[in-house]
């Protein structure tokens, strides 16, 4: 089989034509019509956007990001927000230590920036929670900078361009030099956004659709015959399995019984029902030993949730008081469950133990 050359700067010519007609209409995103009429990407919205689509889907994202811009319009909007709202919003989103850093940049760009986010990828990264990737897609999409920007959607597409049969993650300083090398710089943050575009709609993971991309002539794996060889991806180790309880009590109202989590760690500062002490290391009991106060517990069945490295198997007990007991927590009313920051283990925990008690929310809403 004859080898292709991949020619970096008429691949990215023929990318960026191709975003120009076919980029994606994105609530944080300014297209490049306006990009090229002197309109800029507004910082806070990309920043803002970059940090929930980690782990994330942009269908899911949409609208807490729709509710994040209107509770809190401006980065010293969201500053000075309480940090109990901002948690409340995020829940359900994921991946938490994102909330609590959220809250922390904005109060940095808000008393140490006045208001305004840096504008280079150096400064960008000397802010809280904002990693190599965050600052560089901040960078080049709201100040145009030629910041080389690498998500999973990027390495994907440049995997596949150049048939890099190294595995994942020791290939990434090879894709980050790949991605450079094809980098115009006359157009960084439309380059990262149509990088971005081509792996989600048309390089996709499985059946990609090859006969519309617009570097399909340079590209390798196409050549080959076999893109979904690509990336090449090092054996996953399993994950290791930790058990707990959960113990949800149900009081007169009706109210549940709540309590907050440590502000570090693992769903830091989020609410809860109490259990025992489980950890990504370790186990918790799977007793009554660690019910929040005496009462007539009852098992309530089981749920599985998967953290990003571990499995966690709850066993819930169900107890219903006359009056309300006295712990370090509190007691929320039923129906405004929806304003307490409970991450979607606790839900699946309280809804274990009272089915159907989350189907009255609406569909859409986070």
């Amino acid at each position: 089989m004859t080898d292709i050359k991949v020619t970096p700067r008429e691949a990215a010519a023929e990318l960026l034509a191709w975003y120009d007609r076919h980029h994606r209409d994105l609530p944080w995103r300014t297209g490049p019509s306006d990009i090229r009429a002197g309109v800029r990407s507004d910082p806070y919205r990309v920043w803002l956007s970059e940090v929930m689509l980690q782990q994330t889907t942009v269908q899911a994202v949409k609208a807490y990001f729709d509710k994040f811009t209107r509770l809190w319009p401006r980065v010293e909007d969201l500053a000075a927000a309480p940090t109990e709202d901002v948690m409340t919003a995020w829940a359900g989103l994921g991946y938490y230590a994102r909330a609590r850093n959220l809250k922390k940049c904005a109060e940095a760009v808000a008393a140490d920036h006045g208001g305004r986010f840096p504008e280079t990828e150096e400064d960008l990264r000397a802010l809280p929670g904002i990693g190599a990737y965050t600052a560089a897609a901040i960078a080049a999409i709201a100040f145009d900078e030629p910041a080389v920007v690498v998500d999973g959607n990027v390495e994907r597409v440049v995997t596949r361009l150049y048939a890099i049969e190294t595995p994942l993650p020791a290939a990434k300083t090879e894709i980050r030099a790949r991605t450079a090398d094809l980098l115009d710089a006359s157009r960084p943050g439309d380059f990262a956004q149509a990088m971005m575009d081509l792996g989600a709609t048309i390089c996709t993971p499985r059946r990609p659709a090859c006969a519309l991309c617009p570097v399909r002539e340079h590209c390798r794996a196409v050549k080959q015959g076999d893109p979904e060889h690509y990336p090449v991806k090092a054996e996953k180790k399993a994950k290791p399995v930790r058990v707990g309880a959960a113990y949800v009590a149900l009081g007169p109202g009706p109210s549940l019984y709540l309590e907050r989590r440590a502000p570090e760690g693992l769903l830091g500062g989020m609410t809860e029902v109490p259990g025992t002490r489980w950890t990504a290391r370790e186990d918790g009991a799977t007793d009554l030993s660690g019910a929040p106060f005496a009462a007539d517990w009852q098992p309530a069945g089981s749920v599985t949730h998967v953290f990003t490295h571990f499995e966690l198997r709850l066993s819930i007990y169900r107890a219903e008081l006359s009056s309300q007991a006295n712990g370090h927590g509190w007691w929320q009313p039923v129906g405004k469950l929806d304003e307490a920051a409970l991450p979607t283990v606790m839900k699946k925990a309280i809804g274990a133990a009272i089915p159907g008690v989350f189907k009255t929310k609406q569909k859409g809403k986070p």
